[in-house]
Protein backbone atom coordinates (compact mmCIF):
# COMPACT_ATOMS: atom_id res chain seq x y z
CA UNK A 1 0.00 0.00 0.00
CA UNK A 2 1.16 3.54 -0.65
CA UNK A 3 2.86 5.28 2.27
CA UNK A 4 1.01 8.54 1.80
CA UNK A 5 -2.71 9.13 1.97
CA UNK A 6 -2.62 11.70 -0.83
CA UNK A 7 -4.98 10.73 -3.62
CA UNK A 8 -3.28 9.51 -6.77
CA UNK A 9 -3.91 11.96 -9.60
CA UNK A 10 -6.00 10.74 -12.51
CA UNK A 11 -3.55 9.62 -15.16
CA UNK A 12 -4.07 10.44 -18.80
CA UNK A 13 -3.33 8.40 -21.88
CA UNK A 14 0.41 8.09 -22.41
CA UNK A 15 1.29 8.17 -18.70
CA UNK A 16 4.23 5.85 -17.96
CA UNK A 17 4.13 3.58 -14.92
CA UNK A 18 6.05 0.73 -13.32
CA UNK A 19 3.85 -1.97 -11.78
CA UNK A 20 5.37 -4.25 -9.09
CA UNK A 21 4.23 -7.40 -10.92
CA UNK A 22 3.91 -6.36 -14.58
CA UNK A 23 6.86 -3.97 -14.92
CA UNK A 24 6.96 -0.97 -17.27
CA UNK A 25 3.74 0.11 -18.90
CA UNK A 26 1.82 2.92 -20.53
CA UNK A 27 -1.78 3.97 -19.92
CA UNK A 28 -3.63 3.48 -23.20
CA UNK A 29 -7.25 3.98 -22.12
CA UNK A 30 -9.02 5.52 -19.14
CA UNK A 31 -12.29 4.11 -17.85
CA UNK A 32 -14.45 5.27 -14.96
CA UNK A 33 -12.94 2.81 -12.44
CA UNK A 34 -9.79 1.53 -14.12
CA UNK A 35 -6.97 2.19 -16.56
CA UNK A 36 -6.03 -0.07 -19.42
CA UNK A 37 -2.25 -0.30 -19.33
CA UNK A 38 -0.05 -1.80 -22.02
CA UNK A 39 2.85 -3.49 -20.27
CA UNK A 40 6.02 -4.16 -22.23
CA UNK A 41 6.27 -7.81 -21.16
CA UNK A 42 2.66 -8.69 -20.31
CA UNK A 43 0.47 -6.91 -22.83
CA UNK A 44 -2.70 -4.98 -21.96
CA UNK A 45 -4.00 -5.33 -18.39
CA UNK A 46 -6.69 -3.43 -16.46
CA UNK A 47 -5.51 -1.66 -13.29
CA UNK A 48 -7.90 -0.03 -10.84
CA UNK A 49 -7.66 3.73 -10.51
CA UNK A 50 -7.24 3.36 -6.76
CA UNK A 51 -4.19 1.06 -7.11
CA UNK A 52 -1.39 2.77 -5.21
CA UNK A 53 1.50 0.32 -5.33
CA UNK A 54 2.90 1.32 -8.68
CA UNK A 55 5.41 4.03 -9.47
CA UNK A 56 4.28 6.79 -11.81
CA UNK A 57 7.31 7.54 -14.00
CA UNK A 58 5.63 10.23 -16.10
CA UNK A 59 2.13 11.47 -15.42
CA UNK A 60 0.29 12.96 -18.35
CA UNK A 61 -2.69 15.02 -17.41
CA UNK A 62 -6.05 13.54 -18.30
CA UNK A 63 -7.68 15.57 -21.05
CA UNK A 64 -11.12 14.06 -20.71
CA UNK A 65 -12.22 12.54 -23.99
CA UNK A 66 -9.38 11.60 -26.32
CA UNK A 67 -9.92 10.38 -29.85
CA UNK A 68 -8.85 6.86 -30.72
CA UNK A 69 -6.34 8.16 -33.27
CA UNK A 70 -4.73 10.42 -30.63
CA UNK A 71 -4.43 7.47 -28.27
CA UNK A 72 -3.05 5.26 -31.04
CA UNK A 73 -0.37 7.82 -31.97
CA UNK A 74 0.66 8.20 -28.32
CA UNK A 75 0.86 4.45 -27.81
CA UNK A 76 2.90 3.88 -30.97
CA UNK A 77 5.35 6.63 -29.97
CA UNK A 78 5.83 5.09 -26.52
CA UNK A 79 6.08 1.50 -27.74
CA UNK A 80 8.70 2.53 -30.30
CA UNK A 81 10.66 4.27 -27.54
CA UNK A 82 10.73 0.99 -25.61
CA UNK A 83 11.29 -1.11 -28.77
CA UNK A 84 8.22 -3.06 -27.81
CA UNK A 85 6.96 -3.19 -31.38
CA UNK A 86 8.73 -4.29 -34.48
CA UNK A 87 9.59 -1.59 -36.94
CA UNK A 88 10.07 -2.40 -40.58
CA UNK A 89 13.72 -2.86 -41.46
CA UNK A 90 14.47 -2.85 -45.16
CA UNK A 91 17.03 -4.91 -47.01
CA UNK A 92 19.24 -2.83 -49.32
CA UNK A 93 17.84 -2.79 -52.86
CA UNK A 94 20.87 -4.38 -54.50
CA UNK A 95 20.37 -7.51 -52.38
CA UNK A 96 16.70 -8.20 -53.28
CA UNK A 97 16.25 -11.67 -54.79
CA UNK A 98 19.93 -12.34 -54.11
CA UNK A 99 21.43 -15.58 -52.86
CA UNK A 100 23.85 -16.14 -50.02
CA UNK A 101 26.35 -18.85 -50.96
CA UNK A 102 28.57 -20.53 -48.38
CA UNK A 103 31.28 -22.45 -50.16
CA UNK A 104 33.42 -24.76 -48.02
CA UNK A 105 37.19 -24.75 -48.46
CA UNK A 106 37.30 -28.54 -48.54
CA UNK A 107 37.01 -30.14 -51.96
CA UNK A 108 34.04 -32.40 -52.46
CA UNK A 109 31.87 -30.62 -49.88
CA UNK A 110 28.56 -29.17 -51.05
CA UNK A 111 27.88 -25.44 -50.94
CA UNK A 112 25.00 -24.06 -48.91
CA UNK A 113 22.68 -21.53 -50.55
CA UNK A 114 19.84 -19.50 -49.10
CA UNK A 115 17.90 -16.40 -50.16
CA UNK A 116 19.52 -13.26 -48.77
CA UNK A 117 16.06 -12.13 -47.54
CA UNK A 118 15.95 -15.18 -45.20
CA UNK A 119 19.44 -14.53 -43.89
CA UNK A 120 18.68 -10.81 -43.45
CA UNK A 121 15.50 -11.64 -41.50
CA UNK A 122 17.57 -13.74 -39.07
CA UNK A 123 20.08 -10.90 -38.61
CA UNK A 124 17.24 -8.46 -37.83
CA UNK A 125 15.79 -10.94 -35.30
CA UNK A 126 19.18 -11.15 -33.56
CA UNK A 127 19.36 -7.35 -33.43
CA UNK A 128 15.84 -7.07 -31.99
CA UNK A 129 16.53 -9.70 -29.33
CA UNK A 130 19.73 -7.88 -28.32
CA UNK A 131 17.72 -4.67 -27.92
CA UNK A 132 15.19 -6.45 -25.70
CA UNK A 133 18.05 -7.88 -23.62
CA UNK A 134 19.49 -4.37 -23.27
CA UNK A 135 16.14 -3.04 -22.05
CA UNK A 136 15.77 -5.87 -19.55
CA UNK A 137 19.26 -5.23 -18.20
CA UNK A 138 18.47 -1.53 -17.79
CA UNK A 139 15.19 -2.30 -16.02
CA UNK A 140 16.66 -5.01 -13.78
CA UNK A 141 17.46 -4.74 -10.08
CA UNK A 142 21.17 -5.22 -10.77
CA UNK A 143 23.48 -2.59 -9.32
CA UNK A 144 24.78 0.08 -11.70
CA UNK A 145 28.27 -1.41 -11.96
CA UNK A 146 26.91 -4.78 -13.08
CA UNK A 147 24.58 -3.08 -15.59
CA UNK A 148 27.55 -1.20 -17.08
CA UNK A 149 29.56 -4.44 -17.33
CA UNK A 150 26.72 -6.19 -19.16
CA UNK A 151 26.19 -3.15 -21.41
CA UNK A 152 29.85 -3.33 -22.44
CA UNK A 153 29.36 -6.95 -23.56
CA UNK A 154 26.33 -5.91 -25.61
CA UNK A 155 28.31 -3.07 -27.21
CA UNK A 156 31.00 -5.53 -28.25
CA UNK A 157 28.37 -7.89 -29.66
CA UNK A 158 26.92 -5.04 -31.72
CA UNK A 159 30.46 -4.23 -32.88
CA UNK A 160 30.97 -7.83 -33.99
CA UNK A 161 27.80 -7.62 -36.07
CA UNK A 162 28.75 -4.43 -37.97
CA UNK A 163 29.93 -6.56 -40.91
CA UNK A 164 26.25 -7.14 -41.71
CA UNK A 165 25.52 -3.40 -42.04
CA UNK A 166 26.11 -3.72 -45.79
CA UNK A 167 22.73 -5.48 -46.00
CA UNK A 168 20.64 -2.65 -44.49
CA UNK A 169 18.90 -0.14 -46.75
CA UNK A 170 19.09 2.65 -44.13
CA UNK A 171 22.12 3.58 -42.01
CA UNK A 172 19.81 4.27 -39.04
CA UNK A 173 19.13 0.50 -38.86
CA UNK A 174 22.85 -0.43 -38.73
CA UNK A 175 24.61 -2.15 -35.86
CA UNK A 176 26.78 0.26 -33.90
CA UNK A 177 29.57 -0.97 -31.67
CA UNK A 178 32.14 0.75 -29.54
CA UNK A 179 34.14 3.47 -31.26
CA UNK A 180 37.28 2.22 -29.50
CA UNK A 181 38.71 -1.26 -29.73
Amino acid sequence: MSETSVATPVLGIGSRVVHPAFGQGVVIRVHQQAYEVCFVSFGIKPVGKNFGDWKVVEAIESEGEVSFSDAERSLLRILRAYNAIDTRVELGGKWHKGTLILKPGELGMASKEMPIEDFFHKIVLVRDKLRVMEQRINASALDDEEKVNLQQYLTRIYGSLTSFNVLFAHKSDNFVGSSTR
